[in-house]
């Protein structure tokens, strides 16, 4: 609604009260002042507002009314949670992996998931790492907890973040520990960790998996592990060079000398296949093209072709962003779907919050791919400015290797085809195949 403001869409927002407009003053001033710019009217049906006939001097007071009360439903909800924690009563909506929840109590299900969680105790303790173990459950076909659960967008891939929480969880040792997290305020949906003195703890209310030893030693190990992991180098191809099957980034490995795909190297063959590139041959490709671009750059027909081939790429590239363009409208409309959801209690505070934070992924990913490729329209050059762009490339060829800065400023980024042929899509002409 705000988008469609700014862009002054409608003449008056009509809403039944003011707090079905918005739930926190700042919000609340932010669409008021936005409607005062744009010549927009406010009129609530309770005739608290109605810029029509001027009636905007309780704006601030009701503004601040609808937000305390707000803040008190949230503190209610949270206390009524709070003390169903405390008798013992798990209160999520979604139960541990693991585990079946009937009635508020934590039940070890009768199927193989019990077996998966004992298998990564038992892995982490013969000193296996987290991706590792991952890597081998997709590979065997394991369902995620989060596909057991049956979330929506659920992923088949088991990662490490997901083995962590499971490594971490106390659940797993008979324990019940709820309040972990909760929200930085009810303007706002993000979530910070509550201290350990603060969060509900009660021991041995339901049927351990994993003996209390046991989990105890996994938590030293992993502040042993995590005290002694380095981080993982970039390499000249970091962030450029990618799979051009399942679109992920390629992996340095020293023993290649060079770059395997990520979705390969994380989980095996069954995501994908290696799609190998030595380094070398990368740079000697790169720098012999450059060294034949201004070879070929005063040829008239050699201009004619490189036009053309600009063109055609700047219209691969403008389909692309249009189809980035309607997923992301999609998933605000699934957004608006999840809130007339909760209005309506047909699904949970904590349902609502799950669904939000994963659509809140997806939405980052594609904002992040559709950002990349907006970069990737605004540094494809036309060949307006040709003498320019000639002096730009002349001046790498005084060195002798790829720099990061040659590489950066002369190449968007590079697919890896199965058979470790590049397609090169440089900054001044559409994609090269060598």
């Amino acid at each position: 609604m705000i988008e469609d403001t700014q862009e002054k869409r409608f003449d008056i927002i009509l809403a039944k009260e003011l707090s079905r407009l918005a739930r926190n003053g700042e919000l609340s001033y932010k669409i008021k002042n936005l409607c005062e710019n744009q010549g927009i009217h406010i009129i609530t049906l309770d005739n608290a507002i109605n810029t029509l006939t001027g009636n905007t001097s309780m704006f601030g007071l009701y503004a601040w009314m609808y937000e305390q009360e707000s803040q008190n439903t949230s503190n209610r909800v949270k206390e009524t949670l709070r003390t169903r924690a405390k008798k013992g009563l798990f209160k999520g909506s979604n139960p541990p992996y693991g585990y079946d929840v009937q009635e508020g109590k934590l039940y070890v299900k009768d199927d193989n998931t019990l077996s998966i969680v004992r298998r990564i105790y038992q892995e982490y303790l013969a000193g296996r790492g987290r991706d590792s173990i991952a890597r081998r459950l997709y590979n065997e076909g394991i369902p995620t907890p989060a596909e057991i659960a049956g979330k929506k967008n659920a992923g088949d891939k088991w990662n490490d973040s997901t083995i962590k929480l499971i490594l971490i969880n106390p659940h797993y040792a008979g324990d019940l520990v709820q309040n972990r997290t909760t929200t930085v305020s009810v303007t706002s949906k993000k979530r910070k960790k509550v201290d350990l003195e603060k969060q509900i703890i009660i021991k041995g209310t339901h049927e351990a998996i994993i003996p209390r030893e046991v989990f105890n030693t996994v938590q030293q190990q992993m502040k042993i592990r995590t005290k002694y992991i380095t981080a993982p180098k970039k390499h000249l191809f970091t962030n450029v060079l990618f799979c051009a099957d399942c679109g992920k980034g390629m992996w340095y490995r020293s023993n290649r000398k060079g770059y395997i795909c990520g979705n390969y190297a994380r989980y095996g063959k069954k995501a994908c296949s290696s799609h190998c590139i030595e380094e070398d041959i990368l740079k000697v490709t790169i720098l012999t093209d450059i060294q034949e671009f201004v070879k070929q750059i005063d040829k008239e027909q050699y201009l004619k072709q490189l036009e053309a081939q600009t063109k055609k790429s700047k219209q691969s590239l403008q389909k692309q962003l249009s189809k980035f363009d309607k997923q992301i409208d999609l998933i605000k409309s699934r957004k608006r779907k999840y809130i007339n959801m909760l209005a309506e209690e047909i699904i949970s505070h904590e349902d609502y919050r799950e669904n939000v934070e994963a659509n809140d992924i997806e939405m980052a990913e594609l904002v992040e791919k559709k950002n990349e490729l907006q970069t990737a329209i605004e540094s494809e050059q036309t060949v307006d400015n040709l003498e320019q762009l000639k002096q730009e490339l002349l001046q790498f060829l005084d060195f002798d290797e790829l720099t990061p800065e040659i590489l950066h400023r002369l190449v968007n980024r590079i697919d890896v085809k199965v058979d470790g042929i590049p397609k090169i899509h440089y900054r001044f002409s559409a994609p090269k195949i060598e």
